[in-house]
């Protein structure tokens, strides 16, 4: 079954391809929000995205930019501007595109699953976390009223291997950044440079209300991986959120605050919620009936 989104939902900004993955003459044809869509880019470099009926034919152009090594597109009118990440102007940093994975689940379950902590030990044993160690400290959660962002901060946690190039066990510092309801920035404690974070997006292309594109990218110091390595290492650890993620249920996130029991630890679930509520989302999730909170 159809589902048209709501106002809210067309005029996001998401992420349709990678920079990397179109090359000229070679359009993606793909689904934007149920939307027929091709992404292409013409002899001169230039990017379009156009809407598709249903004889394959290109309809009206979409609201569409560059940037991050992404091409973003919206299929109504993005009511403020695309993030800014001034990271990608600091020298040293290298950005890697980690591909993109289907999952059959909603964008929402997917960015949710992206701020939880409390699974490390058990989905990511060995590597983000170990058994032996579960607790999630208390942290901070703060809706940002500026750019209308929601962040975690003041997040921490012991981690066997927290990067791909990280050397052993180590307390890792991290922040959470929600800038796009579909797209999702962590910031964390970089093991090539002392004192800074690399960046890792988490970039949802909600192709219908349970069938989603996650595209993935790292922004790290780090000289002596291989980009082969770093793509691998960062799969890895989706591909086993991807298991959960297919098997939660319902697949679209109930906004509901009762409809799922939360805990401390999860504090940034409960806002991303909260968020989508306030915002009115119908895409993706199960909306709070009339009369409830």
């Amino acid at each position: 079954m159809t589902v048209e989104p709501g106002t809210f939902a067309c005029n996001q900004w998401c992420v349709v391809a990678s920079s990397m993955e179109l090359p000229s003459g070679r359009p993606r044809q793909t689904e934007l929000f149920c939307q027929p869509i091709v992404v292409e880019r013409s002899s001169e470099g230039r990017v379009a995205v156009h809407a598709l009926d249903a004889a394959g034919e290109r309809g009206r152009a979409l609201p569409c930019e560059e940037r991050y090594g992404y091409i973003w597109a919206s299929i109504g009118k993005p009511e403020k501007p695309l993030m800014a990440m001034p990271e990608f102007d600091e020298p040293g940093r290298r950005l890697v595109v980690c591909g993109v994975i289907t999952v059959r689940t909603s964008g929402p379950r997917i960015i949710e699953n992206f701020l939880d902590m409390a699974h490390f030990p058990y989905v990511h044993p060995g590597v983000l976390g170990s058994e032996d160690n579960t607790e999630v400290a208390a942290y901070k959660v703060e809706q940002r009223r500026e750019s209308d962002e929601l962040w975690a901060t003041d997040c921490g946690f012991k981690q066997p291997q927290a990067m791909a190039g990280s050397a052993g066990e180590a307390e890792v510092e991290y922040l959470y950044r929600v800038a796009e309801p579909f797209s999702s920035v962590l910031y964390k404690s970089s093991p090539g440079k002392a004192g800074a974070f690399d960046l890792i997006g988490i970039l949802v292309q909600p192709r219908d209300e349970t069938l989603s594109d996650v595209h993935c990218f790292m922004l790290v110091y780090d000289d002596d991986s291989s980009d082969e390595y770093l793509v691998q290492w960062q799969q890895s650890i989706f591909l086993q959120d991807r298991v959960i993620l297919e098997n939660q249920r319902p697949l679209r996130l109930p906004l509901d605050a009762r409809a799922e029991k939360p805990i401390r630890a999860d504090s940034m679930s409960v806002a991303y919620r909260k968020w989508l509520r306030d915002h009115g989302l119908d895409f993706g999730v199960v909306p709070v009936q009339t009369g409830q909170p």
